[in-house]
């Protein structure tokens, strides 16, 4: 397969260019990312076929879900606009990397099993461009196949934020109310993330429907978890790390609690008929 171009904002490339990205969500990281990451796995592996898959993952950034997915035995090729990441994800055993744009995938029609998006809908702030990526990842997906797209949740920084005491600080209040208007995360200072966009639950069901993928279920990842003292802690013991998952799991597909979560995994289908 030939290498698409990428055409995504110059200062998220300049973000994920800075090598953090793998660091975040692995063993040592911050507790949230820790959290985010074994949740993430433990949806998946609940989601995925019990057989081995041809799984694309869309924006995997350095091969973090790609590396276990195949471990499991699933057959996992890995595209993502930042070189860093391919150049990453290139060396994991069983992961095929190459540079790529989640709005034109450089892939067959009906070629995979599953597609994930467990990065792009959140770094695409226009709606247009979040319903190409969708769209294409419906192209090359089979009938029967599954769609996983993560979002970040509309107030997750003012959460965060909160948490952290950070809310506190006129500026940092100002920045974070003015999200919750459309959701436009505008640029990268130290301690936020780089331009996003933050999405309410119900507005990714609605952009999955116009991309004509049918919603199959959404999953609140770190529940309300995440925000409470003592996470380091309890993640860092087995027993209560495997007790605070199955409280995640709980709460997981409860409607009036998916905003709570920091970020959403949202599972569509192409029907095979």
């Amino acid at each position: 397969m030939t290498e698409t171009p990428t055409r995504l904002h110059e200062e998220i490339l300049a973000y994920y260019a800075r090598g953090k990205e793998d660091a975040r969500l692995r063993e040592g990281g911050a507790p949230a990312g820790r959290l985010e990451y074994w949740r993430t796995q433990d949806v998946l592996r609940r989601l995925l076929p019990a057989e081995p898959a041809r799984i694309l993952d869309v924006g995997g950034g350095s091969g973090v879900h790609a590396d276990w997915l195949a471990r499991d035995g699933h057959a996992v090729e890995l595209v993502d606009p930042v070189p860093l990441h391919v150049e990453q994800a290139s060396r994991l055993a069983g992961v095929t990397a190459r540079l790529g744009d989640a709005r034109e995938l450089a892939a067959p029609d009906a070629s995979y099993d599953v597609v994930l998006l467990l990065g792009p809908l959140y770094h695409l702030p226009e709606r247009a461009d979040r319903l190409r990526a969708l769209a294409e990842a419906r192209r090359v997906l089979r009938p029967g196949g599954l769609v996983v797209a993560a979002t970040i949740n509309r107030y997750a920084q003012l959460h965060d934020l909160l948490r952290e005491e950070r809310y506190f600080t006129p500026e940092h209040r100002e920045r974070t109310d003015a999200v919750l208007v459309d959701g436009r995360h505008p640029h990268h200072d130290e301690g936020f993330l780089t331009v996003a966009h933050f999405a309410a639950p119900h507005e990714v069901t609605a952009e999955f429907a116009a991309a004509r993928l049918t919603t199959v279920g959404q999953y609140g990842i770190e529940g309300v978890a995440w925000l409470m003292g003592g996470l380091e802690d309890w993640l860092d013991d087995p027993d209560r790390r495997a007790t605070v998952l199955a409280a995640c799991r709980h709460i997981e597909s409860e409607p009036t609690l998916l905003g709570a979560s920091g970020h959403l995994l949202t599972v569509g289908g192409r029907p095979s008929a």
